[in-house]
């Protein structure tokens, strides 16, 4: 019934198996890829045909997590899986990024790529494995896909490359968290998280990735020798020529004029103009021609930049190749933030917030692992109005998150310990205007807004982005790359980090991919483009700020015994509700005993922490305390001191004088100062007012007499020995109490009701 392919091999330690043939099989490709317990299900269909006027590419991608993949429920009130998260969204962008240059130039078919995570084994991540999945479906489906492509990630621990090491784990263990695509013969896509690496480290990582990716082609070309279903038949041939050669002799000095123009909005119009002039010329042309010939128009204007970069040197606004542009720094401009920045680059700008809070506002994620939280934060947003166009305005779409996430790698490594500073970070990017690379302007703003916020991170970071212009043998790397240069280049390549080395990395590929030599170009120069843009940083902030402000919530760390931790919540909350209620401090204590207190006023932390101290303290006798009188008996009154204990002051102890009434001294709510005197077996706590001056807390000397040991009285009595001699017919305490009284039948005492020989008597 089924026609079962399989092919695996040992990678990693562990066996990857790629298996087509059993599962999805009305999909034009379908691969079930296994790697240790983890199962990725990808299927790939493709239209037969293209849409009237179409004029690009519609490839999707969408990557799915089942949570019954590790066993688990969704949270929730509907119970399943609902849009995608963040990691989702992520790791489609992931697959997509490598295998989009891969289609032929006028392939214009819609394509679904969909990969669903089956199982997860909490080892291996899904993401690498969903990659190699959908790498093997488009291989084997019969679309024109010039792959296949290899994935993998990459540590680096002890100085030593390692082969797909948890996510999670890579970082906490080692310096670094690689992902590397590639064919067999260059590498595709990188993305990575770093701990200071230098440029022969990263440099090294990527070849080692693009070494073992070199496995998986092979596998994949193992599978298709097999399983690939018959190459579609396409028309691609270029019959284009004529209306290239039309368009460079109507509007070709136009296009070139307008890209010698060095501000935006004069080149964006200028090239309109060409544009419509070129538009002109052919209106009484086909409609199919006119649509080839507005397609023709990019390849004139790409082709008139890279020659002018590639010959020339000359770039699109006069700077040299390795030459960044004018920058200006600002911090500390919003007055009610935590922290602020405003970054400019050339015509590219973003306002960077950083807001600060407690354990409260750290962010929950529910996944294939169970819920975790984060308490560092970055959010990017790209308005339409940064770029002068008029377009959608609402919740961040799949570029903006993934901008985002690579802000927040190149910062991550430099936030201090949790310990250190046990605050939730939240960095909020505004882009407000962008001619390139918006996402490194976040790195650079973020950096200065955390700065500025007082967040003592290790060392300042910077990011640049670099382009590639690559025609046969000849190739030419771009610092700093405008938005132009992005579009009509063939790499757009991100490096981020301090000055001692890398943070984060990322490369997307527009041509069949690039060597070893080109990154190297490209790494040594954007290091020398980072130290320049530090030192541009450095005049508006060089370091953390040493003090808060005065809008961000302070936070005091005490440690307390796990054993005193029910004492200080108390029966149902009781006591930390209290705290919480009297102080206006926010409490939040863990298994561990480690108690943080937060508040904007230092003095609700003072408070607070005293509170929880007299909690957890032991009382030491001859002490003075400053307690609360709680309760007033015959016999003296209660004083709560320490937070959470309670003392007898004995009448006697109130004063010198004696003392009728308690009531004569003190009050309820009163605030006294006592000094302990006694703590019995059972904790009970016997305090002393009168030998402490109340207004000053010093101690006084004991002027009364003192008292008579227990045991040394005669006599017995009240305050003797109580279990003293009987004495014959004597009243008080220990006396002889002679036969008991009968009872009543219904068992109560009735006083009349006595013995016989008694009422005789």
């Amino acid at each position: 019934m089924f026609d079962v392919k399989t092919v695996s091999m040992e990678w990693g330690g562990k066996t990857l198996t790629l298996e087509t043939g059993r599962i999805a099989r009305q999909a034009d490709g379908a691969v079930l890829a296994t790697y240790g317990e983890t199962v990725v299900l990808c299927a790939v269909t493709a239209a037969k045909s293209v849409k009237e006027g179409q004029d690009f590419f519609p490839l999707t991608v969408h990557y799915q997590e089942k949570f019954s993949a590790a066993g688990r429920i969704p949270g929730g009130f509907f119970k399943r899986e609902r849009g995608a998260t963040e990691k989702e969204t992520l790791t489609s962008r992931l697959i997509d990024r490598p295998v989009r240059p891969l289609f032929p130039e006028g392939f214009y078919n819609e394509i679904n790529c969909i990969a669903q995570v089956l199982s997860y084994d909490g080892e291996t991540e899904p993401d690498v494995v969903a990659m190699i999945a959908a790498s093997a479906a488009l291989t084997i489906s019969g679309v024109p896909f010039m792959g296949p492509i290899g994935a993998c990630r990459v540590g680096f621990v002890d100085g030593q490359y390692t082969l797909n090491p948890k996510q999670e784990a890579a970082l906490a263990d080692g310096r670094l968290d690689l992902v590397v695509a590639a064919t067999g013969d260059a590498v595709m896509m990188v993305e990575s998280e770093a701990k200071e690496l230098n440029e022969e480290e990263m440099l090294g990582a990527v070849m080692f990735a693009h070494d073992e990716c070199k496995k998986v082609v092979n596998l994949i070309i193992d599978l298709a020798e097999q399983a690939a279903k018959e190459p579609w038949e396409i028309d691609l041939s270029d019959n284009t020529a004529d209306i290239k050669a039309k368009l460079k002799e109507v509007v070709g000095k136009d296009v070139a004029a307008a890209y010698k123009l060095t501000d935006k909005s004069a080149r964006s119009n200028a090239l309109n103009a060409a544009r419509a002039k070129a538009k002109e010329a052919f209106a009484d042309a086909e409609p199919q021609t006119q649509m080839v010939a507005i397609k023709t128009m990019k390849k004139v204007e790409a082709e008139i930049v890279r020659g002018a970069i590639l010959k020339d040197g000359q770039r699109i606004d006069g700077r040299k190749l390795d030459q960044v542009r004018p920058i200006e720094s600002m911090v500390g401009f919003l007055p009610r933030t935590h922290g602020s920045a405003l970054f400019t680059r050339g015509e590219t700008q973003t306002i960077c917030t950083t807001t600060l809070g407690t354990k409260d506002s750290e962010q929950m994620i529910d996944g294939l692992e169970g819920l975790s939280y984060s308490a560092f934060m970055l959010h990017y947003n790209f308005p339409p109005y940064s770029v002068g166009e008029v377009g959608r305005f609402g919740a961040p779409g799949r570029r903006e998150v993934g901008h985002g996430k690579l802000a927040w790698r190149a910062l991550h490594p430099v936030l201090p310990a949790k310990e250190d500073f046990p605050y939730t970070i939240r960095v909020l990017s505004d882009v407000t205007e962008s001619n390139g690379s918006s996402s490194m302007a976040t790195v650079c703003g973020g950096c200065l807004s955390m700065m500025d916020a007082g967040v003592p991170i290790e060392r300042p970071v910077s990011g640049i982005a670099m382009g590639l212009i690559l025609e046969g043998d000849e190739f030419a790397v771009l610092s700093d790359i405008l938005g132009d240069e992005d579009h009509l280049g063939d790499m757009d390549f991100k490096v981020a980090g301090t000055e001692n080395g890398i943070t984060t990395m990322q490369m997307d590929i527009k041509i069949a991919g690039i060597t070893k030599e080109i990154m190297g170009k490209a790494l040594e120069q954007a290091k020398a483009g980072r130290a320049h843009i530090l030192g541009e940083m450095t005049k508006a902030l060089g370091s953390a700020r040493t003090e808060l402000s005065a809008h961000a919530p302070r936070i005091e760390t005490i440690q307390i015994d796990k054993s005193k931790i029910r004492d200080v919540i108390g029966t149902g909350g009781k006591v930390i509700r209290e705290i919480v209620a009297e102080t206006c401090a926010k409490v939040d204590i863990d298994d561990e005993g480690v108690i943080k207190i937060s508040s904007s006023d230092l003095d609700q932390i003072e408070a607070a922490k005293n509170w929880i101290l007299g909690i957890v303290e032991e009382a030491e006798v001859g002490k003075i305390y400053t307690g609360k009188v709680v309760n007033i008996v015959d016999f003296g009154a209660f004083v709560n001191f320490m937070g959470g204990k309670d003392g007898l002051v004995h009448v006697s102890e109130m004063k010198n004088e004696r003392v009728e009434k308690p009531t004569d001294v003190v009050s309820e709510g009163q605030e006294v100062k006592v000094k302990v005197l006694e703590i019995d077996n059972r904790g009970k706590v016997r305090l002393s007012m009168r030998v402490v001056d109340q207004e000053t807390g010093e101690e006084l000397e004991d002027t009364r007499p003192p008292r008579e040991p227990r045991g040394d009285r005669e006599g017995g009595g009240r305050g003797g020995d109580r279990r003293g001699p009987r004495r014959e017919g004597g009243g008080g305490r220990g006396r002889d109490r002679g036969p008991r009284r009968d009872r009543d039948d219904n068992g109560g005492g009735d006083p009349n009701h006595m013995p016989a020989f008694l009422k005789e008597d």
